[in-house]
């Protein structure tokens, strides 16, 4: 027997109390049956999300983000509750007059697993709990602002596919943290934040800094774009598509694996400009625009494309979107930033046929035909043309004096208050304000 059961077990037993009332229950039983006790309640208190639980206003979580989550946890609880009944169990038998040293032994560890389990099931139910909670907060307005555009830009891609593919559900759900970085977690990947599970439904994390300055959520329509490459079926056909146009330049392969490493970054920011336009590529230099060594350094693993070259793809796309003049202003102020390529540390071979490279690039990602899409291009898929941007523009002055901006897609009014900051048209307080109450009152 182990010295914490031989202690126990020998404790004494406290005699019938005066007044007939019952005898204090043995210590050990008492511990036996309050471990069920504890992990029976714990199970019970990792319950079912209701909507209701959130508050009333329009922020709330969904009932498909709310049913999403409920499925994942119900599966969660299924290895839990049976943990549970082997406590219980275990724990009955512990009760019984002088149990053996294995029965206790038995109930510690089942003991021990189901803590494991509800661990595990708590660690999902509270990353979950808080990212609806925050739709109870000052920020609700804003996240659900940023679902608005998401959703936006998710049916503008699928209404106007070659063929019909499944409908994505639940949308993209924004929810806000602190740091300098935006990203996006896609549906059904496992993520370690919950134990490995598989995440239903996609989250785009925004950062403070961003939600405040929204002339610059152009990092809405990048991460909702890394979802989309997935939920259309392009995360093998990108990079290969991507590989052989790079190839056909005649650069050697170890650029064309570069390029193709690229390729998730590339294609955010190549669907984010054709779904944002002018607005999506001034928000992009804001980001990208940094010291000449950051700009110009290259990291033989990472994933996005050295900054100095990435501006120079999506003014690329803009000229064929119609833009020429706009990509013309961008790539001056750009080389005026960042005159020279010296000191750069990017390969030689990359250095030397980049401006090539850019070209087939964008041609592989934009202007190819992809099955996927129902034969259709993802430039036949969505729709910006400069028309779309003058729309944008008036708009952007109806924010700036709180007047409806009218029936704009939700993506363009970040370029609207683009605009209207750019041109000084209101302060920056009231841009804000007025773009997510626009948002939130459709």
């Amino acid at each position: 027997m182990s010295a914490v059961a031989e202690r126990t077990a020998t404790l004494p037993r406290t005699r019938t109390r005066a007044g007939g009332e019952p005898p204090d229950i043995p210590l050990l039983a008492a511990f036996a049956s309050g471990q069920a006790t504890n992990v029976r309640r714990h199970l019970e208190a990792l319950r079912d999300f209701s909507r209701t639980e959130f508050g009333s206003s329009i922020a709330r979580p969904s009932e498909g983000h709310i049913q999403a989550v409920n499925e994942l946890l119900g599966r969660l609880r299924m290895p839990l509750t049976r943990a549970v009944r082997d406590v219980e169990r275990s724990g009955r038998a512990a009760q019984r007059p002088n149990p053996s040293t294995e029965q206790l032994h038995e109930l510690l560890a089942l003991k021990s697993r189901a803590h494991d389990w509800v661990r595990a099931t708590e660690r999902v139910w509270d990353f979950y709990f808080e990212l609806f909670g925050q739709r109870q907060s000052v920020f609700g307005e804003w996240l659900f602002s940023c679902d608005r555009i998401a959703l936006d830009c998710y049916q503008h891609v699928y209404m106007h596919l070659g063929s019909v593919r499944s409908i994505p559900s639940p949308p993209p759900f924004a929810y806000m943290r602190t740091g300098f970085s935006p990203a996006t977690y896609r549906r059904n990947i496992p993520l370690r934040k919950l134990g490995r599970q598989l995440n239903p439904f996609p989250l785009v994390q925004l950062p403070y800094h961003r939600m405040v300055n929204p002339w610059t959520m152009g990092a809405i329509l990048h991460e909702v774009s890394h979802n989309l490459q997935n939920e259309l079926a392009l995360e093998k056909a990108v990079p290969a598509a991507i590989l052989r146009a790079v190839r056909r330049t005649g650069a050697p392969s170890s650029v064309a694996m570069v390029w193709a490493r690229w390729n998730r970054e590339i294609f955010g920011d190549m669907v984010g400009c054709m779904l944002g336009g002018e607005a999506f590529v001034a928000s992009l230099i804001d980001v990208i625009g940094r010291s000449p060594e950051q700009a110009l350094g290259y990291s033989p693993h990472g994933v996005h494309p050295t900054p100095y070259v990435r501006t120079f793809l999506s003014t690329e796309l803009l000229r064929r979107m119609g833009f020429p003049d706009t990509a013309r202003t961008y790539e001056k102020a750009w080389r005026r930033l960042y005159p020279s390529t010296a000191g750069s540390s990017m390969p030689p071979d990359l250095l030397r046929t980049w401006p090539a490279c850019v070209q087939a690039v964008v041609d592989a990602v934009c202007y190819t035909r992809f099955r996927s899409l129902g034969d259709k291009a993802l430039r036949e898929v969505i729709t910006f043309e400069p028309r779309h941007q003058l729309m944008i523009e008036e708009a952007g002055s109806r924010l700036a004096r709180g007047v409806d901006p009218g029936v704009v897609p939700e993506r363009f009014l970040i370029g609207a208050v683009r605009v209207a900051l750019d041109r000084r048209l209101a302060s920056p307080e009231t841009l804000m304000r007025n773009f997510y109450q626009e948002l939130s009152r459709r």
